[in-house]
């Protein structure tokens, strides 16, 4: 018994922490701001799907950028080129996750026609996971 409760202690103390927890947050609040941005410049300004989308990403992985740095991951630079290359990996990385929402976009939005916000928010989930493995792993990765 002693076991399956020092378990459960641990897996909720890797789950619930300061940083998964900062994290979560700093996810909605990007996710707020990419869905703002991306109905208001393809539902309301009429700007293509996929063009909306990259102007979207623009913001949200600024945003996110600086809200991981300093309250998810409590990152420090040393010197301007680290900054450089720390700001490099996170929209590098985030690339590839804008790829996944373009290829998903592009395939149920412009070929099958199901509404934008329900396909967006689907992907959103797939976005947040390999942004989150990214980022622990390969941006602000303690040394």
């Amino acid at each position: 018994m002693n076991r399956m409760v020092e378990l459960v202690k641990k897996l909720i103390s890797l789950f619930f922490n300061r940083e998964t927890i900062n994290y979560a947050l700093a996810g909605v609040l990007t996710t707020i701001v990419n869905f703002t941005s991306y109905h208001l410049f393809c539902n309301i300004l009429m700007i293509p799907n996929l063009l909306s989308n990259i102007i979207a990403w623009i913001l949200a992985v600024t945003f996110a950028y600086i809200v991981n740095k300093t309250l998810v991951f409590l990152s420090k630079s040393n010197s301007k080129k680290e900054e450089a290359q720390k700001i490099t990996k996170f929209f590098g990385a985030r690339l590839v996750s804008l790829g996944v929402e373009e290829l998903g976009l592009y395939f149920f939005v412009d070929r099958l026609h199901f509404p934008n916000l329900y396909v967006k928010a689907g992907l959103a989930i797939i976005v947040i996971i390999i942004n989150y493995i990214f980022s622990k792993q390969y941006i602000f990765r303690k040394r």
